[in-house]
């Protein structure tokens, strides 16, 4: 039996990644910057995680122009702050949902004394502003790792093994949810068996990897999910 649950949050507690991109090019615009990032370029930058290493591979792989060569760094950086600031005053409005079925999920597990944790890459001010919109703050999750919190974020599976450090667990007493080939690999790479649970963006993408495949969370058979068992076992 598994005793945690862990959850990726960008697309898989909510459909967040519209917001995004939305902020990123917020962010552009208040910038001076031409760039505009629209749907199905965005999905192929989403093949690489991390925002401000979504914006360098754009300038570096789509000539993205009037960045300063000479300061590289501290542009993405400065730049991916204000995304940040735009994706936050979005999310805490209120006009970004849970997707369908996680609430439910999320209510069910802690009632059954599942230990509910985060492994994400996206900022903790991203999380934060999410969780307090949509579950009244991040009590409900004993470990959240988020961000900078590794050196190498997904699909190394740096991020769920530092969760599992922290809730002092093996991969296979633990569950992630995931929506996304990187964050399937990350997890599988953590040796955690994975349930995937599509979105928007992901819709197309491969997850032979995965132990369950999901596409509609709100009419699933929980029991299934808790049953899962790591392969080695």
């Amino acid at each position: 039996m598994i005793k945690a649950i862990i959850f990726d949050v960008d697309g898989t507690l909510s459909e967040t990644e519209e917001t995004h991109r939305k902020a990123f090019n917020r962010a552009f615009e208040t910038a001076g910057l031409d760039w505009h990032w629209d749907q199905a370029l965005y999905t192929r930058l989403l093949e690489v995680t991390g925002g401000k290493e979504r914006i360098r591979y754009f300038i570096e792989s789509f000539g993205g122009t009037g960045a300063p060569a000479d300061a590289l760094d501290q542009y993405v950086r400065t730049l991916h702050a204000t995304k940040t600031e735009a994706y936050t005053d979005m999310v805490s409005s209120g006009k970004v949902p849970l997707r369908p079925g996680i609430r439910k999920l999320i209510d069910d597990a802690a009632e059954r004394g599942f230990r509910l944790a985060i492994a994400t890459t996206t900022t903790p001010a991203n999380v934060d502003a999410l969780l307090s919109a949509t579950l009244d703050g991040t009590r409900r999750f004993e470990v959240i790792c988020a961000g900078d919190s590794v050196p190498n974020k997904k699909p190394a599976p740096d991020v769920y093994e530092l969760v599992l450090k922290k809730l002092e667990l093996p991969p296979a007493a633990c569950v992630a949810i995931e929506d996304s080939r990187n964050g399937l690999l990350s997890s599988v790479a953590a040796g955690i068996p994975t349930v995937v649970t599509p979105g928007i963006y992901t819709t197309g993408q491969r997850f032979d990897e995965a132990a369950l495949v999901i596409d509609d969370l709100a009419a699933s058979d929980f029991e299934a999910i808790y049953r899962l068992t790591s392969p080695a076992e």
